[in-house]
């Protein structure tokens, strides 16, 4: 950042770039002096809005009594924001690690207590984020034929997706998308990107409408579970050997592989999860179970919120005869408790 910006002039720029950006208008000293953050007059502000354009940060366009950023003064101020949102992914990911790994360990845990009280198999899936409101997107060169997209989503989702370019784009041009993209949206819905506001970015990006595409593509990405993103813990697999009807050598061995496995108890998890009307607790008996080695047991499940947009599903796998009130009861404490468990302050 240049030395030469006092901390009053940085305020003042990024006030004029922000109100510019909003309203497509050169900005005037009073507009500005309406910045909560600013307790100076509109005096100071012409005095300072002067030496900004005499360094070049904002001109005067036409014969306007308002300013307007120029490309340097855009430089500097997506350069800061750059180096911030850069440093709040790191604190991200560095937060999110520390929380998955203790997250992890609970999740473990409550497998286990939930296969010794109940007497059957458990398991748990870890939460997926499904972020829903867009946060922050950065456009970043990695040479010069791809471009890096980072996403973040509420829930702090963090999406990297490489775009490839046809031709090499300058510095200015980056800048100029990033700023498309973040004006228009920056804390917008997911659900709302319709394809009315997807042609009308691809129009203004003109001929670089292919990366706002690839964009989009990547924003839509972080509410998608990926497959091996699905973390499913088990425990009490062996305590179907305690009831003659599962205790079959071929079907015990069977009921063994798919808990060892896991696949099929995510894809379970996944289309469970993509129900939104499945918020409470779930029965299936017999052939009702998705799972093909489970047709001779009933599976008890019940989605759980962390908030955050984070779901995920704890489930008891047992014969047909199976206690379902104690299991009921079992899984609706531990949907009221697995927040305070998860979220819990160390």
């Amino acid at each position: 950042m240049d030395e030469v910006l006092d901390e009053r002039k940085r305020k003042i720029l990024k006030a004029i770039i922000k109100t510019y950006m909003e309203t497509g208008e050169p900005v005037g000293s009073r507009t500005i002096s309406k910045y909560p953050d600013l307790n100076v007059s509109s005096a100071t502000i012409r005095n300072e809005m002067s030496d900004l354009t005499d360094m070049g940060y904002i001109v005067q366009p036409h014969t306007s009594a308002g300013r307007i950023p120029s490309d340097k003064g855009y430089r500097l101020y997506v350069d800061e924001l750059t180096r911030e949102k850069e440093a709040e992914i790191a604190e991200i990911r560095d937060l999110m690690i520390e929380k998955s790994d203790k997250m992890d360990k609970v999740l473990r845990q409550v497998a286990k207590v939930l296969a010794t009280n109940t007497n059957y198999a458990a398991m748990v899936a870890v939460p997926q984020y499904k972020g829903s409101t867009l946060k922050f997107i950065q456009l970043s060169r990695v040479n010069e034929r791809q471009l890096i997209a980072v996403v973040v989503c509420e829930g702090n989702v963090i999406r990297n997706q490489i775009i490839n370019i046809d031709e090499e784009m300058d510095d200015q041009t980056i800048l100029k998308l990033n700023l498309l993209l973040n004006t228009n949206l920056n804390g917008v819905p997911i659900q709302d990107i319709n394809l009315g506001m997807i042609a009308r970015l691809k129009e203004q990006a003109g001929s670089h409408s292919g990366v706002v595409a690839d964009v989009l593509d990547a924003v839509a990405a972080t509410i998608h579970v990926d497959e091996e993103d699905m973390k499913v813990y088990t425990s009490g697999a062996t305590n179907i050997f305690k009831y003659p009807e599962l205790a079959d050598t071929s079907r015990a061995s069977e009921l063994i592989s798919t808990f060892e496995d896991k696949q099929e108890l995510a894809d379970m998890v996944r289309e469970e999860m993509g129900d939104p009307e499945n918020t409470g607790v779930q029965v299936y008996i017999g052939d009702e179970v998705p799972v093909r080695t489970m047709k001779d047991c009933s599976v008890v499940t019940a989605t759980y919120e962390l908030g955050d947009g984070m779901r995920g599903t704890i489930g008891i796998i047992g014969p047909k005869r199976m206690d379902y009130e104690n299991v009921v009861d079992s899984l609706k404490k531990l949907k009221v408790q697995l927040d305070e468990m998860v979220n819990k302050k160390t």
